[in-house]
């Protein structure tokens, strides 16, 4: 007895499509092509040189480079556009999260002191590199770039920054040829968030039905903000691009002493302190870096703490951190945390200014930098930061405002290290804490794998799916039988 098989029919080879085939790279692989291809094109555009200056186009800037400004430009605009709803969302739920923690004042507090021992570490190492190598002598950077930031900070500006003009911490402004534009203060919508959530805990169960759809708004603007972040190859390249296309590799030439200053205080805070802090807490360094390493990467391309901290606070509950912690402590430091933009950076940037137009420091200023940067990371407010910091430094200092544009060039170029110390920082804190506060899971901790931002997503909708699945049936079960 045969058996005949049938034969298969020939199937034609389906034609790969290129654009699927883009996506599935894995996201760090695609932030690195993207960092590579904007270093290029940047070159490309600062080879092409500038056009004949029109009405249409003042700067006379070539194609290359105005659709590289506009990219990049159009990925920070995203950015913006959700921070206001993701600060006041995200502080309002973490404070309220705080209300079944019997310990909830203590831990608050422990956070503080923590953010502050790691600004003044910071702050300290930044001194002392800008004493030993004195970066303003002899930079080779023109007199004549300098000039005031449009966006200054003072202490009295702080202060009365904190009082919110309006309950939105929105404000607007008209322009020459009839337009307004709305921008909004980070800091008053930090004090508005932190007044409500107060109010949330005062108020007590009536403010559950808020509470839902805070906790549900929450969960909206973080799915935009992750289709946001899934642009950051697409903005890096423009960022980059622009960057190097505008101040070509020259202002950093001139500009070489304090841009390695820079980078090498962050390497030592990022390196060295963070890893004796782990130590000393008897946690695993290569645990930490493993599991932060998505948020680092991501702090990196986006250069926006808060625009990072949807990431931030899902490695810190990844590496063993309770929610209910997390959710207070990473948000707080999206605002406040900034080990880059408000203690390395400004030290190194004041002293360079210094140097630069021959003002002595003594130790009352150093002292005075110390302070200002560890009181005073408020005013960093998450985005655009650093500039605001820096003046409030050098204006508590009595230095020239205008040396602040000495080192516009390359603010670009720095801001990337400075957002991934930030948000490394802002995870790291709040491992401490609850390692020493005894919530922390050893077992997650001990056991958390490197990871990339796809399986991170994956995991968290199946576990948003879970979630919502079981409630579906616990809705059941609470039904009524009918016959």
């Amino acid at each position: 007895m045969s058996t005949s098989t049938p034969s298969s029919p020939t199937t034609t080879p389906r034609s790969r499509n290129p654009l699927r085939a883009l996506v599935s790279i894995p996201f760090g692989w695609q932030v690195l092509i993207g960092l590579v291809l904007g270093v290029v094109l940047g070159l490309v555009a600062a080879q092409m040189g500038p056009v004949a200056e029109t009405e249409a186009n003042p700067d006379g800037t070539n194609w290359l480079t105005t659709g590289l400004d506009t990219i990049g430009t159009i990925f920070v605009t995203l950015l913006k556009a959700l921070v206001p709803p993701l600060i006041f969302l995200a502080i309002v739920t973490s404070i309220a999260n705080l209300r079944n923690v019997t310990n909830a004042a203590r831990l608050a507090w422990k956070t503080l002191l923590w953010f502050a021992i790691t600004a003044l570490i910071a702050v300290a190492i930044g001194i002392t590199l800008g004493i030993l190598t004195e970066p303003g002598k002899n930079s080779g950077v023109d007199a004549s770039t300098a000039q005031a930031s449009d966006t200054q900070g003072g202490w009295m500006d702080f202060l009365t920054g904190l009082v919110p003009s309006n309950f939105l911490g929105i404000s607007g402004s008209a322009g020459d040829d009839g337009s307004v534009s709305l921008s909004f203060n980070a800091l008053q919508i930090l004090v508005i968030s932190i007044a409500v959530g107060i109010a949330v805990l005062s108020v007590g169960a009536k403010a559950e039905p808020f509470l839902k759809f805070t906790g549900s708004a929450l969960e909206i603007v973080q799915k935009l903000l992750w289709w946001v972040i899934r642009l950051a190859p697409i903005g890096t390249v423009g960022l980059l691009g622009n960057a190097v296309a505008s101040y070509g590799w020259e202002a950093i030439g001139q500009l070489g002493v304090f841009t390695l200053d820079v980078y090498v205080g962050m390497l030592i805070v990022l390196l060295v302190v963070y890893p004796v802090l782990l130590k000393l807490n008897g946690l695993s360094v290569g645990s930490f870096f493993r599991g932060v390493w998505p948020a680092t990467s991501l702090g990196f391309v986006s250069r926006s703490s808060l625009g990072t901290m949807p990431m931030t606070q899902t490695v810190t509950e990844r590496m063993g951190v309770p929610r209910h912690y997390a959710s207070f402590a990473i948000p707080l430091g999206a605002t406040t945390k900034m080990d880059g933009c408000a203690a390395i950076y400004p030290s190194l940037a004041a002293i360079f200014v210094a140097n630069f137009y021959g003002v002595p420091l003594g130790i009352t200023d150093y002292l005075l930098i110390v302070l200002v940067s560890v009181l005073g990371s408020a005013a960093t407010a998450g985005m655009t930061g650093a500039t605001v910091m820096l003046t409030l430094t050098l204006s508590t200092l009595g230095l020239p405002l205008e040396g602040v544009g000495l080192l516009l060039a390359i603010d670009p170029i720095l801001d990337m290290g400075r957002t991934a110390l930030n948000v490394t920082g802002q995870s790291l804190v709040g491992v401490i804490v609850a390692k020493r506060e005894k919530i922390l899971d050893q077992g997650a901790y001990d056991a958390v794998r490197r990871t990339s931002f796809q399986v991170i997503q994956a995991e968290e909708a199946a576990e948003k799916e879970g979630s919502a699945d079981a409630e579906a049936t616990d809705e059941r079960s609470k039904a009524p039988a009918t016959t």
